[in-house]
C-alpha cells in the first residue's frame, strides 16, 4: 500500500480539502479526509486530447518519457501521420511502441488516409481497413475526418467510415477549418463529435451550438489559445486542451501543463480549468485513466500550488514515472521501419520556365495552419536564382519520396531566408520531401541529405550544413527524446539564422503541403487551392 497525502483537489465536488490517497494493485483503494496535509496538491494528470505523436519527430516510447514531466499521463493520439507512409503497418507499429511504456496511448484509426486524391501518398487506408483498427481495444475512435466536402455532398467511403464508428459506439472526431452555419450543422448531424482547428471564436460558438466540443490547440505551429479560451467559462463541459502538432524542443518546455497555468493567469475558474485538461477528455472518449474517485487507476500528479503549478510528481497506474522535472521512465530499444524511394536530385531539376506576367505566391503566416495567395509581377524573380530575398519571395518545392519523379516547384512568402535553403521529410500530410530555398543549388544539397539518410531535417547555408536524421517511416527519430530536443534546437537556431523570423521555420514548412487547410499550398503534383480543392497556376498573365 503506497499513501500520498496534500490537498486533494476534488473535480466532482469542484472542492479542495486536505487528504490521505491510499494506493493498491494500482489503483486508488481509498481517500480519507483528514485534518492537516502538507502544501502539496493532488490532482488528475492531464490528458492531451488531440495530437499526431509522430509531429514531435519521437516514437510514442519518447514521447511519453518527456511528457509525463509536465503531468501529462495520456493523450488522444491521432497515427495518420505515419499512416500516410505505411498504412496500417504503420498505425500498429504506433501502438506496439506506445505498450512499451507505463502511459495511456489511446489511438485512433485514421481516417482519410491519404487525406487527398492531389497529392502522392505512401499508403492508403481502406474502409475495410477502418474496419479493422476499429474493432482493436487500443483504438478508441475514428481519428479527423479532414474530408468535410465529402461529408457534405455525401461521399460513399467517408459515411461507411463513419458508419463503422456508430455501430462500433466509438466517437468520431472533425477537422473543419473555417465551416460554419448550416454546413456546421450538417457536419456536426453526420456524427461527427469534436473540431480542433477553429481559428476564431466565432466559428467556435458556432460549432458548440451544433453540439461539437471544442478542443482548443496551441503547438509548435498552430496557436489558437488566445482566440478561444474567452469560451472556458461558459462551455467549460465541452472544452478540451491539445497540442496537435508538438516539436522536440518545445515538449521539452511543456505540455498541457502550460495551457492549464496560462487559463489560471488569465482569472479562469481552477476547477473549470481542470475540467477541460483534466476530465473532459477521460469522458469523451471513454479512456481508462483515473480522475482520482476510488476504485480509479492511480494516475495523478502532484503540484506545489495552484498559482505557480510546478509539477513535482506523476503517477501512472500507481507507479511515480516523473519527479521533480526527472523522467523515470526508462528508454526501450527502437526498431526502424520506412518507405523510402526517390533518387538524388541535381539542381537543374528545380530550374522553372517562367510563363507568364504574374506569378501566384503563396504567404505563410506565423503561428497559423492556413496562409494567403498573392500575386506578384514575375519580373521580381527573373534572375539566375529566379527568387527574390528582398522581396520574400522564396521557391518552395515538394519531391514525390515513394517514387522518382519531378519535383513540383513553386513560390512562397514569409519564409525569410536570406540565404542557403532548409527541407524536411516531415511534411504533412503525405510526408513528402518539402524544402524552401534562395537558389537551386542550396535546395538541391538540403533535399539530397534527406534522401540519403532516408528521412530527416536539414538546413544548408553557403558554408555549412546540418541534418537531423529521421530513420523511422522518415518522420521521427529512433533516438533518445531529449538528445533529440536538443538536435532539433541546434538546427532551428541555424535555419533562423539564415533568416528566418518564424517563431518554428520546420513545423511551420511541414505544414505548407497541407492540402486539405486553406488557402495555398503545395503537393508533390503541384500548386493547390485549399478553398476551391484545385490545381492552380503558379505563372499567368
Amino acid at each position: 500500500m503506497t499513501t500520498i497525502t496534500g490537498q486533494y483537489i476534488d473535480l466532482f465536488l469542484q472542492t479542495t480539502y486536505p487528504a490521505q490517497i491510499e494506493i493498491k494493485n494500482g489503483r486508488i483503494y481509498r481517500v480519507s479526509k483528514i485534518t492537516q496535509a502538507p502544501d502539496q496538491y493532488i490532482l488528475p494528470g492531464f490528458v492531451d486530447a488531440h495530437v499526431h505523436v509522430e509531429s514531435s519527430m519521437l516514437v510514442p516510447s519518447e514521447f511519453a518519457r518527456m511528457a509525463v514531466v509536465h503531468g501529462t499521463v495520456g493523450t488522444i493520439s491521432d497515427p495518420h501521420e505515419i499512416g500516410n507512409v505505411l498504412g496500417v503497418k504503420g498505425v500498429e507499429y504506433m501502438i506496439a511502441n506506445g505498450k512499451e511504456v507505463n502511459f495511456k496511448f489511446y489511438f485512433g484509426a485514421p481516417s482519410c488516409v491519404p487525406a487527398t486524391t492531389f497529392e502522392t501518398a505512401g499508403a492508403e487506408i481502406s474502409v475495410a481497413d477502418i474496419e479493422y483498427l476499429l474493432s482493436k481495444d487500443e483504438v478508441v475512435y475514428l481519428a479527423e475526418m479532414m474530408n468535410w466536402p465529402g461529408v457534405l455532398f455525401n461521399d460513399k467511403t467517408v459515411f461507411d467510415k463513419l458508419a463503422i464508428a456508430k455501430r462500433l459506439g466509438k466517437p468520431v472526431d472533425g477537422h473543419a477549418p473555417g465551416l460554419k452555419g448550416e454546413q456546421a450543422q450538417q457536419y456536426a448531424a453526420a456524427g461527427i463529435s469534436t473540431d480542433h482547428e477553429c481559428f476564431t471564436i466565432e466559428e467556435a460558438q458556432d460549432k458548440l451550438s451544433c453540439g461539437m466540443k471544442i478542443l482548443i490547440r496551441e503547438g509548435s505551429a498552430a496557436k489558437n489559445f488566445e482566440a478561444l479560451i474567452p469560451l472556458l467559462d461558459g462551455h467549460y463541459q465541452s472544452i478540451m486542451f491539445c497540442s496537435d502538432d508538438k516539436h522536440p524542443d518545445n515538449l521539452e518546455e511543456g505540455h498541457i501543463n502550460q495551457l492549464v497555468k496560462r487559463s489560471l493567469a488569465k482569472g479562469h475558474n481552477l476547477y473549470k480549468v481542470l475540467q477541460a485538461a483534466c476530465v473532459n477528455p477521460v469522458q469523451h472518449y471513454g479512456m481508462d485513466i483515473g480522475l482520482l474517485r476510488q476504485g480509479d487507476p492511480a494516475d495523478f500528479i502532484l503540484i506545489d500550488n495552484p498559482t505557480d503549478f510546478n509539477i513535482l510528481q506523476t503517477w501512472i497506474n500507481g507507479e511515480l514515472v516523473a519527479k521533480n522535472g526527472q523522467t523515470k521512465i526508462p528508454s526501450v530499444p527502437v526498431s526502424v521501419i520506412n518507405n523510402f524511394h526517390c533518387q538524388l536530385k541535381k539542381p537543374e531539376d528545380f530550374n522553372l520556365e517562367i510563363t507568364g506576367s504574374k506569378v501566384k505566391v503563396m504567404e505563410a503566416l506565423d503561428g497559423q495552419l492556413i496562409t494567403n495567395l498573392l500575386t506578384y509581377d514575375s519580373a521580381l524573380i527573373d534572375n539566375p536564382n529566379q527568387t527574390n530575398t528582398e522581396e520574400d519571395i522564396l521557391k518552395v518545392v515538394v519531391i514525390n519520396r515513394y517514387q522518382n519523379t519531378a519535383p513540383s516547384i513553386g513560390y512562397i512568402k514569409n519564409m525569410g531566408l536570406k540565404s542557403g535553403a532548409i527541407a524536411s521529410s516531415v511534411g504533412h500530410d503525405s510526408h513528402n520531401i518539402i524544402a524552401v530555398g534562395v537558389d537551386d543549388k542550396s535546395i538541391c544539397r538540403a533535399v539530397n541529405k534527406i534522401i540519403a539518410s532516408q528521412g530527416g531535417v536539414s538546413a544548408v547555408s553557403p558554408d555549412m550544413e546540418m541534418l537531423l536524421e529521421l530513420p523511422v517511416a522518415g518522420i521521427m527519430s529512433d533516438q533518445d527524446g531529449y538528445q533529440v530536443a536538443k538536435s532539433y534546437s541546434a538546427i532551428d537556431r541555424f535555419a533562423k539564422g539564415l533568416g528566418s523570423s518564424l517563431n518554428s521555420p520546420f513545423m511551420t514548412l511541414s505544414f505548407m503541403a497541407l492540402l486539405v487547410i486553406p488557402k495555398a499550398k503545395m503537393s508533390d503534383l503541384g500548386f493547390f487551392d485549399g478553398e476551391q480543392f484545385e490545381f492552380l497556376q503558379v505563372f499567368t498573365d
